[in-house]
């Protein structure tokens, strides 16, 4: 039974977290690494837990009322989680359990002073290290204080801080036990923490030592301030040194207390240049075991540096795997496809596969590797050149690459004697019925593919995708649909820079587009304006709609006066714009058809805010003011200096824009079009292989590469390990902030505008569409969650093209992602909406209901008293 309940560090790998903890686990492995020397000890097991909890049947009682509530009742939990420590730490430890216990301490020496530290199964993991959510306690000597301290440990698993990260994380307090490690206590002259990669900025280069005199607790607790370098391949390249008045110190009869730190010594290093680079040398020994940047508690004493924790910083933005030692810059795709939440397997891999360039995942997010138009001048100058024009700071970012000497390689431009490059094409005339001709060739592709995939199943279905998605790509890279797109982007840049050149106007290309034809988003959100009409006068499916919850609801509209009428114009918009929804570019996200209830909100928000007849009536008003700009600039052309040149030549670029630029939106509508009949298929494929026993649930397939899921398909064989393992890390990947920009060396960057025209105390961000507004902010993280009145100003993350029904009813919109040509800044310009988007953390920084003013032309944003 002994050896069921305590177990040698020594006999203790990574693969025991389940009977020894995360922090056990991890003390054994560096036990094992040669050079790294931990303090001897041993870990009380969960299996002595369980015993433990299983003598206190009110206990379970209270931890299921735990699980119930709202991790914000702080009150309820504080109060429940004390019950339940109190319980445990009055539980007697049973004989044999004590015996065994303190037949381990003998083994340590006689009055040995020892650590107790808690070791639990949900804790030091790749995805959440529940640093500090647990106890341990300092120089304990005695086999009846060791037993308390234990006891102390077993019930810290209720800490309310424990408790709360638990219920945030999304971990059920019943899966997780306690071990608890006792070990010999080392009394350091110095001690501290250690990070093998830069925990700011991500440099998997750049390790940091903080260092302070006595015991770590003087760290920990923020007694005082560490010393602290920072080592870069093998060299100490930075170091401050701090005023250390204090430390802790153990006291000779079991304790700990502070002690003043003689006046000469207290700025004196704790470590020398040479200790700290021996340090890391060990730090770096120890990542490499584990595979993985890692946070490492170290002390030092007579005899050298001891390791007494290490686990994985989990805070670290992970970096695309590469087959090469080379440098690497990658730029993040969810940014320019205003997605920046994490994708599921099948999602991400899906894209790679439809995609026009290699895409490199990471984070659950996609990055490209930039390293090679970067490296020569003519290819670099191009791309931050494009980079600049969408979103400011990635331009920024790249540059600060740049900047790094020796970073990028540095290629020469391709000789001109080389292979002739394909000659640039004509340029195309201002013909609306090339427009048409693009969206009928796009129709008739979609055609075709929801006719073929009809008959697919099984590994047909996947031999007949990989031939879809070839055709995807050609839709993409059609030279004509990728010149109109160009046209129109390339002659809004022209009448900025030259309107502001020759007027000295901001940003009057947003004006002119208003209300431009063939814009498939903005008409999206107009039009479910005509199906708030629909309802308008229906007050029986008006109420009804009021208490809708789950998606069935469309069955029962039939059944209300008004009814069927209501249900057809949903049922039509759904016909039209079904396929979309909020991070439409991962395929597993649910569409608007998949989840009709989406709408209801905004369905609602429509027919209480809105007149009949508003969205003809907001077009054609639109179009008005277009017309009048048009007019008033270039009657002002006119009057200047070779005026009417100026004025022709801005009058063939608004013809130009207004043919063209709805258009942008268009090839983002066919791929989503094409997205979801895919997912269609692939999610009858997913209910076959739930029928056959395969899979528990068809949106496992969601966390299968697609190659993954064609091999299941073929072998009806799934490795349910991995499924696991891929739901746990989407759901600690959400944690994560992908960085526009992305080095192999882990470091990420989020650019700067670097302005001086911004007042002081508001938010910078970048000019999208032109206008001032004033107003209540919004901050809306989920549409289904929008509840917005005439005047509201919309803040959030990020907006895709699904959140335009939203943008009809608004005066305004701050995001924190977003350039200039992006879904949301072209749909704001659509609407008139005043935009800035790029707004660094814009949902922390303006709090739900204040009023703003948002600056849509200087691009900033005012909090107002």
């Amino acid at each position: 039974m002994n050896e069921q309940y305590v177990w040698d560090l020594r006999e203790v790998d990574e693969g025991q977290a389940e009977v020894v903890g995360g922090k056990g686990a991890h003390l054994g492995a560096l036990s094992r690494i040669e050079g790294v020397r931990v303090p001897d000890g041993f870990c009380v097991t969960t299996h002595a837990f369980r015993r433990i909890m299983a003598q206190a049947p009110s206990a379970g009682d209270r931890i299921d009322q735990l699980s119930r509530l709202n991790p914000d009742d702080r009150e309820a939990i504080r109060t429940l989680s004390a019950e339940i420590r109190r319980t445990i730490e009055e539980i007697a430890v049973p004989g044999d359990l004590a015996s065994a216990i303190t037949g381990a301490l003998s083994r340590l020496g006689e009055g040995a002073a020892c650590a107790v530290r808690s070791s639990a199964t949900a804790e030091d993991l790749p995805t959440a290290s529940f640093a500090g959510q647990q106890d341990t306690y300092l120089n304990v000597v005695g086999a009846s204080a060791v037993l308390r301290h234990v006891s102390r440990c077993w019930a810290s698993l209720f800490t309310e801080r424990a408790v709360t990260y638990r219920q945030r994380n999304g971990i059920d307090h019943r899966t997780v036990h306690m071990a608890v490690v006792v070990q010999r206590m080392v009394f350091p002259h110095a001690a501290g923490v250690m990070f093998t990669a830069d925990p700011v900025t991500g440099n998997r280069n750049v390790a940091t030592v903080d260092a302070g005199f006595g015991l770590g607790e003087a760290l920990v607790s923020g007694l005082v301030n560490p010393d602290v370098f920072e080592v870069r391949h093998g060299e100490v390249v930075t170091k401050a040194i701090a005023a250390k008045e204090r430390a802790v110190r153990a006291e000779p009869a079991g304790g700990t207390r502070e002690v003043a730190i003689d006046p000469q010594r207290q700025e004196e290093p704790a470590l020398t240049d040479a200790q700290v680079v021996r340090l890391v040398q060990l730090g770096r020994r120890i990542e490499a075991h584990f595979g993985r940047p890692q946070d490492i508690e170290w002390c030092l004493a007579d005899d050298g540096f001891h390791i007494v924790q290490s686990r994985p910083i989990t805070t670290l933005f992970p970096v695309p795997e590469s087959d090469d030692q080379e440098n690497h810059v990658y730029v993040s795709v969810g940014h320019q496809q205003m997605m920046t939440d994490p994708m599921k397997a099948l999602g991400f891999s899906m894209w790679q596969l439809t995609a026009m360039a290699p895409m490199h995942e990471a984070g659950g997010r996609l990055f490209v590797d930039v390293t090679r138009r970067l490296a020569s001048p003519t290819s670099r100058a191009a791309l931050l050149d494009l980079m600049g024009k969408g979103d400011p700071l990635v331009r920024d970012a790249l540059e600060t690459v740049l900047e790094r000497d020796g970073f990028v390689p540095s290629l020469p431009d391709p000789a001109p004697g080389g292979p002739p490059g394909r000659a640039a094409p004509a340029p195309i005339e201002t013909d609306p019925a090339l427009v048409t001709q693009l969206i009928e060739r796009s129709r008739l592709s979609l055609a075709a593919l929801e006719r073929d995939i009809r008959t697919k199943t099984g590994p047909a279905l996947f031999d007949f995708l990989l031939e879809a998605f070839e055709e995807h790509k050609r839709v993409l890279s059609d030279p004509l649909s990728i010149q109109v797109i160009m046209a129109g982007m390339e002659a809004t840049w022209w009448l900025n820079d030259k309107l502001r050149e020759w007027l000295g106007e901001k940003n009057a290309a947003d004006t002119l587009t208003l209300s431009a034809p063939d814009n498939v988003t903005s008409r999206m959100g107009l039009e479910l304006l005509d199906v708030a009409d629909v309802i308008r006068p229906l007050p029986e499916v008006v109420a009804f709609l009021q208490g809708v919850e789950d998606d069935d609801f469309l069955d029962e509209l039939g059944k209300l006066a008004g009814g069927t009428e209501a249900r057809d114009a949903i049922e039509a918009y759904l016909d039209r714009y079904g396929m979309r929804c909020v991070g439409e570019i991962d395929i597993t996200r649910p569409r608007w058809r998949e989840r009709p209830s989406t709408l209801v909100p905004v369905i609602l928000d429509h027919v209480r805010n809105f007149e009949p007849g508003a969205a003809e009536r907001r077009f054609e008003e639109g179009r008005q003011r277009a017309q009048e700009k048009e007019r008033d600039v270039l009657s002002r052309l006119r009057a200047l200096p070779e005026g009417d040149a100026k004025a022709d030549e801005a009058k063939r670029m608004i013809d130009r824009v207004r043919t063209f630029i709805g258009y942008r939106e268009y090839p983002k509508y066919g791929i989503v079009s094409r997205s979801f009949v895919y997912k269609q298929a692939l999610l009858e494929e997913a209910g076959r292989l739930v029928q056959a026993g395969v899979l528990a649930e068809k949106e496992d397939v969601f966390h299968l590469t697609f190659g993954e899921l064609h091999d299941v398909v073929r072998s009806n064989q799934v490795d349910g390990r991995l499924i696991q393992r891929r739901k746990d890390a989407f759901r600690s990947y959400h944690a994560l902030t992908p960085p526009r920009v992305l080095t192999s060396d882990g470091e990420a960057l989020t650019g700067a505008y670097r302005r001086d025209d911004v007042p002081a105390g508001a938010l910078t961000g970048l000019a999208v569409s032109a206008g001032t507004v004033e107003g209540r902010a919004r901050v809306v993280l989920d549409m289904a969650d929008a509840d917005l009145e005439a005047g509201d100003i919309l803040v959030t993350t990020f907006t895709d093209p699904s959140w335009s029904p939203l943008f009809v009813g608004v005066a305004g919109l701050v995001t924190e992602v977003g350039g200039l040509m992006t879904h949301g800044a072209v749909i704001a310009r659509e609407y008139g909406l005043p935009a800035v988007v790029g707004v660094g953390q814009a949902t922390r920084m303006i709090r739900d209901g204040q009023r703003i003013r948002v600056h849509g032309s200087d691009g900033y944003v005012e909090i107002l008293p």
